[in-house]
């Protein structure tokens, strides 16, 4: 008895399947299936799954690689390194598939070439490549000059650490020494943390032997250095295991001792002098201490300054960024009293785990709040029944969207959750489509429930799978955008296009399913009232006598908005920008002293301008980083911040109260302080930069000008014009130059012919010089707990150093065995430094750097203020998108940000142009007809009336995400114009007049319009407060809201006018 009904109805709707169309039939196999609740239940499952096990961080990973290539040549000149090194290595290197580009800088001693890989070749890969390439090629090499064997070094986004942790000493109990021990005692535990990766020390003390050299008593004793050079590493050898056959045994036999302690070495004899032995603690101190400090680290709580060092953890790629965090963390409270005395203090300074995980929480949130919003829109507009309906479909199509994200490979980022916000309102429209015409049709009180439910599915199901596949025609072009933002960004158009794919299948299934289920059937009065209002406002354009000239008053007046519309950033009403800044927990202070600067002299700049921080109120701690970088960020590995170690480079780690314990946002105190520092760090002749987290992928500087010239004169000349003009340009600021201020050096010459009369190697005197002046080690103490090695370290001891001539009293010793002061064999010339020489793709150059600030805040506006003044100052050719071959006379290239932002929007309007050409296409095989789509594409200009005033409304800058919404927007308005076109067809079929069923079609098809409208506007108001993505959001928000106003009212008049003579 109970199934007899259900028989019947399902034998109706099996009656129909012939008469229906895909839609239909997919809505009347799932309708009554038991499956159907299943599957609902299998995709809840899998999202819960992807949300469990996706990693989670703050920023996608993006594999963007390169290899620093560093090939020592001791003693040659930058421009011997160039001619001999550089130029083959990077002829060689060029050569390689997967290069985007070279740089190269020549400098003392040796090369660094910088191979920047195309992002997306994985770091083994780039690796593998370039050690092919370098070492099956390795007759470039020149052989007998002295260039050493090249060192590869690859970098990628996983170098950069995630934790950082600062140990300093606020007793005042604890050396520099000590906290270094402590530090490596922790790299050692902290590295068992499964998914570590590089954990190190910055600001490490390290344990050497030192001994300190008495000219005078060497003199004395006439030992010279080369004997020392010889005595310690022999003294401190051990044979590998032997064995002896003793008595029919084999017995493990060993000769020779390690030197394991510093008595050892104080107790070698050295020479003889009178008939008895000479010690080594005759000519010198010998004592285990710290090595001569060249980098210091300081921490502050703006109570006082306390040495410090800083200990930084990098993750493995693809490992969870909130786990890894939160295990180090716990890891360090077991470790307190153990292997960190409870007087060390301990403070985490970085921790992007936490901001990963607080930006997942809250965007998570607004998911949800973006949810429920959606849900609450549909129960106001057609009830409580049809928005569980609704309610249901979005959660599943989220959870089902979310563990596809998984399996693409995407992690839980704010790029990739701001994706699923952002698809809200397009992933809801499917369902909202279908149940409002299941709704429309109840209504009508025409069929039963379960006869009904697939007919209403049909009726839109050709329009929305057109509709659903116009809008990923439209996104899924942005995921083939080049460089670094096409994969930063790539979540969106891939998360977007693969949820849009799976609403359409909850719709056709699920949503039939629970309609059926939940859905009351029965009759209910239509309201005529849109009816009425649309045949107000469409008469004067259709049935009007005066019809003609209304529409096209009506075009002209669209027309006029478009252009005042576009005039908007041409006026500068809307400012361009690559991206907005974010509101970010640290910025960063990156001195430059003159070169030459001592430690002290550096350390003092730094103090000083620290000390003006305590004033700032936003700032909870900092810590100061002298002859060293900071632990580096993004922006630091691709502007290679790690390479800056030298005594007249220091940082300043500035870390903020968190974002909702302050007013200000970064970027405006950031901006704040610049002024106060530059002042400090210009009385001492130092330069200052303040650098932000930038808010996407990291360019070498923002506003970046490459100076080329046929010689290196002219080169630094033209690039000290283009420096001193960026400086007189306003709103210009932290300018610098990649070519070294001109400073002294001291050169030895030694005497050829003189050493050689007196027969005095040649060798032997630079070593004895090298070996007093620059501390070399000899050879390393054998200390069996120690986690690096120590090194037996030489030098003269610091009142020899002090005063020149006593270290060139020194003696050596000449093969006949007679010995000579150095003085003798060698004279002091003092010379300039050389310049090292920069190439960027085999060709040279000098890089002029800079920055913006002031009201429009872009290094686009800056970068055409400085091309302009250049062009009225200056005899220069500017190239903005080829490198210029340097030959022709002075030339610049402009790169940084304006580079990144002309190929993202050259290669986003490509993907609109293709996303265009893709929605024509699909619409022609549809309709059949190549006017038709036309029309149907018609409101797409119409979007910018909303967007760029929108902008110009709210003062936001019109960024890369603002134009993601407006391709988005083309296959949003689209949808609404395929719904309006398709039901005027299917009325005109039905025998409805056509003007009538033009204006019918904007008074029925208004509802489901204006609510997937609404959905996607509700989405998009939950980012609205994002630095970053607000663009997309005001996009979407004014977008939509204007253009489909105008559609409603645009497309059936346009289709009433291309059309009436077909039909009429």
């Amino acid at each position: 008895m109970i199934e007899l009904p259900r028989t019947s109805s399902t034998s109706k709707v099996n009656s129909m399947d012939t008469r229906l169309g895909i839609s239909g039939r997919i809505a009347a196999a799932f309708q009554h299936s038991a499956m159907t609740p299943l599957l609902a239940l299998v995709g809840l499952l899998m999202g819960l799954f992807a949300v469990i096990v996706t990693p989670k961080e703050e920023e996608p990973q993006i594999d963007v690689t390169f290899a620093d290539v560093y090939i020592p040549f001791p003693g040659a000149s930058p421009q011997e390194v160039a001619s001999l090194v550089t130029t083959p290595a990077e002829q060689v290197i060029s050569e390689i598939q997967g290069i985007d580009k070279i740089y190269s800088f020549s400098q003392p001693d040796g090369a660094m070439i910088v191979a920047i890989f195309d992002v997306g070749v994985t770091r083994n890969d780039a690796v593998v490549r370039i050690y092919n390439k370098l070492y099956s090629n390795k007759d470039w090499m020149p052989q007998g000059v002295g260039v050493g064997e090249p060192v590869i070094k690859p970098r990628g986004i996983e170098d950069v650490p995630i934790v950082t942790v600062t140990l300093s000493d606020k007793s005042g109990h604890y050396t520099g020494q000590q906290l270094t021990q402590i530090a490596h005692g922790l790299e050692t535990e902290l590295k068992r943390i499964e998914g570590t990766r590089d954990i190190y020390t910055v600001g490490a003390h390290s344990t050497i032997v030192d001994v300190r050299l008495d000219p005078v008593k060497m003199n004395a004793y006439s030992i010279s250095i080369s004997q020392l050079n010889q005595v310690l590493p022999s003294a401190n050898r051990r044979s590998p295991m032997l064995s002896l056959t003793h008595d029919n045994q084999q017995i493990p036999l060993q000769i020779g001792e390690f030197l394991t302690h510093v008595d050892q070495i104080k107790q070698l004899v050295v020479g003889v002098a009178n008939g008895a032995p000479v010690y080594f603690s005759d000519i010198a101190d010998v004592e285990l201490g710290v090595n001569t400090p060249t980098q210091n680290v300081w921490t502050s709580d703006k109570q006082g300054l306390y040495p410090a060092v800083t200990l930084a953890i990098a993750k493995k790629g693809g490992e969870n960024a909130v786990d890894v965090a939160q295990t180090i963390e716990d890891r360090l409270e077991v470790l307190k009293n153990q292997l960190i005395p409870h007087d060390v203090d301990i403070a985490i300074t970085r921790d992007y785990g936490k901001t990963a995980a607080d930006k997942s929480n809250t965007l998570i949130g607004k998911l949800a709040f973006a949810t429920t919003a959606v849900v609450l829109l549909v129960l106001l507009t057609m009830g409580w029944r049809e928005a569980l309906v609704v309610g249901i479909a979005i959660v599943v199509t989220l959870m089902i969207t979310l563990f596809a994200s998984w399996a693409w490979g995407f992690t839980l980022n704010r790029v990739s959750l701001f994706a699923l916000i952002f698809s809200i309102g397009i992933l809801v429209d499917d369902a909202i489509v279908v149940v409002e015409n299941i709704h429309r049709h109840m209504s009508m009180g025409k069929k039963k429930l379960a006869e009904l439910i697939p007919v209403a599915v049909d009726e839109v199901g050709g329009p929305t799978i057109l509709a659903t596949l116009t809008v990923i025609a439209a996104l899924l072009p942005m995921a083939f955008v080049s460089g670094l933002m096409g994969p930063y960004m790539s979540p969106i158009p891939i998360n977007a296009s693969m949820g849009m794919l799976i609403s359409l299948a909850v719709a056709f299934v699920v949503s039939p399913w629970l309609s059926g289920k939940l859905l009351k059937s029965g009759h209910h009065e239509e309201s005529h009232k849109a009816d009425s209002i649309f045949h107000k406002i469409m008469s004067p354009f259709i049935t009007a006598r005066a019809q003609g000239r209304n529409r096209f008053l009506l075009l002209l007046g669209i027309v006029g908005l478009i252009a005042a519309s576009v005039a908007l950033p041409v006026m500068q009403a809307v400012v361009l920008k690559m991206l907005p800044f974010d509101n970010k927990s640290e910025f960063q202070v990156v001195l430059d002293m003159p070169e030459g600067s001592s430690l002290e002299k550096t350390q003092r700049v730094l103090f000083e301008m620290a000390q003006s921080l305590n004033d700032v109120p936003e700032v909870s701690d900092y810590q100061i980083y002298v002859g060293s970088a900071a632990p580096i960020n993004f922006n630091g590995l691709v502007r290679h911040y790690f390479l800056r170690n030298q005594a007249h480079q220091g940082d300043i780690q500035v870390n903020l109260l968190d974002r909702r314990e302050r007013e200000r946002d970064s970027h405006e105190i950031a901006s704040s302080v610049r002024p106060m520092l530059n002042q400090i760090a210009s009385q001492f002749g130092g330069k200052v930069k303040v650098v932000e987290v930038p808010p996407g992928p990291p360019v070498w500087s923002p506003i970046l000008a490459e100076v080329y010239a046929p010689t290196a004169e002219l080169r630094a000349e033209a690039a000290r014009q283009v420096r001193d003009i960026f400086r007189e340009t306003q709103d210009i600021v932290d300018v610098d130059m990649y070519l070294p201020e001109i400073h002294q050096k001291w050169q030895v010459v030694i005497d050829r012919s003189k050493s050689a009369n007196l027969m005095v190697p040649y060798s032997d005197i630079v070593d004895a010089l090298a070996t007093a002046v620059g501390a070399k080690p000899i050879t390393y103490l054998h200390a069996e707990h120690s986690k690096y090695p120590i090194p037996v370290m030489i030098q003269a001891n610091e009142s020899a150093k002090v005063r020149l001539e006593q270290v060139l009293n020194m003696q050596v010793v000449s093969q006949t065995g007679n010995r000579y002061p150095l003085s003798e064999l060698v004279s002091i010339r003092q010379t300039k430094m050389e310049d090292y020489i920069v190439h960027k793709n085999l060709v040279p150059m000098v890089m002029v750097v800079a920055d913006m600030t002031g009201e429009t805040d872009s290094p686009l506006y800056g970068m055409a203020a400085l091309s302009g003044t250049l062009s009225e100052r200056m005899p220069l050719e500017q190239y903005f998108i080829h490198q210029p071959d340097g030959l022709q006379g002075i030339s610049i290239m402009w790169d940084g940000e304006w580079t990144i932002t002309y190929e993202t929007f050259r290669d986003m309007g490509i993907a609109y142009a293709v996303g265009m050409v893709l929605i024509y296409l699909l619409v022609v095989a549809q309709f059949k007809s190549y006017l038709v789509p036309l029309i149907i594409m018609a409101p797409i200009p119409l979007t910018i009336i909303g967007v760029m005033p929108g902008h110009a409304l709210l003062g936001a800058q019109f960024t890369a995400t603002s134009m993601i919404g407006m391709i988005a927007l083309a296959g949003i308005i689209v949808r609404n114009s395929i719904l309006l076109v398709d039901f005027i067809n299917q009325q005109v079929e039905e025998g409805v007049e056509f003007a009538e069923a033009v204006m019918q079609s904007a008074a029925v098809r208004a509802k489901p319009i204006m609510l997937t409208a609404l959905a996607a506007m509700i989405g998009a108001v939950f980012i609205l407060d994002d630095p970053i993505f607000n663009g997309l959001a005001i996009s979407l928000i004014f977008g939509i809201f204007v253009s489909t106003i105008l559609t409603l009212i645009v497309i059936p008049v346009l289709y009433y006018a291309a059309m009436k003579k077909r039909f009429v």
